[in-house]
């Protein structure tokens, strides 16, 4: 049976770095698994990727900018996994743009909930693992990156309000979340995700 999994949290919350070891674990166990990432996923995802992580643009052209590119990435990527009976591992999906473009930007929430419901209506992860860290340490392993996109730029308090919309969200629908400290040694996350698996 398919399973479609999200991975979030702040830039520098090492969700990226323990989804590739989750989706090994998974294939390792005989399941079919499509890893894929937003913004991107698709050949237009990537080019638009490219624009959201450079250019600077106001904050609706952002929102629709991400959405639209979630929109190719369902079409062309998720649903066509999902129906062939494979499991769907994203690095982000629509918490992202709540926690950035709502949290981060003050985009006003009800906005967001609007192109949600019309790009997805009837799509949500069956699990999404939310990888939280203080804003200081997430911080402090971004500063060994010599290239960092506009996002990971951005000041403390960005990341704080980014921090706040993920927690925003996930009380809005806890059931739907496990909520993992990405402070932890790696080998106690590890742990953590292996119960989260077994019990998937």
């Amino acid at each position: 049976m398919s399973k479609f999994i999200t991975f979030e949290g702040v830039d520098g919350a090492g969700k990226s770095t323990h989804l590739v070891w989750f989706a090994d674990t998974l294939r390792q166990r005989g399941l079919d698994v499509v890893v894929t990432r937003e913004p991107g996923g698709t050949q237009l995802g990537e080019q638009l990727r490219v624009i959201l992580l450079s250019q600077p643009m106001c904050i609706g052209t952002e929102a629709m900018l991400m959405f639209a590119a979630r929109l190719e990435h369902i079409e062309q990527v998720i649903k066509p996994a999902l129906r062939a009976g494979k499991w769907v591992i994203s690095d982000r999906f629509s918490d992202a743009s709540f926690a950035y473009q709502g949290g981060g930007r003050g985009l006003d929430w009800d906005k967001l909930n609007q192109l949600e419901q019309w790009v997805h209506p009837d799509l949500q992860p069956d699990l999404t693992l939310f990888f939280d860290v203080p804003v200081e340490v997430a911080r402090q392993r971004l500063a060994h990156n010599v290239s960092l996109d506009r996002f990971e730029q951005e000041q403390a308090d960005f990341f704080e309000r980014v921090r706040a919309g993920y927690h925003k969200r996930i009380r809005q629908n806890p059931q739907h979340y496990a909520v993992i400290d990405g402070a932890q040694p790696l080998e106690k996350v590890k742990q953590q995700l292996e119960s989260i698996i077994a019990s998937l």
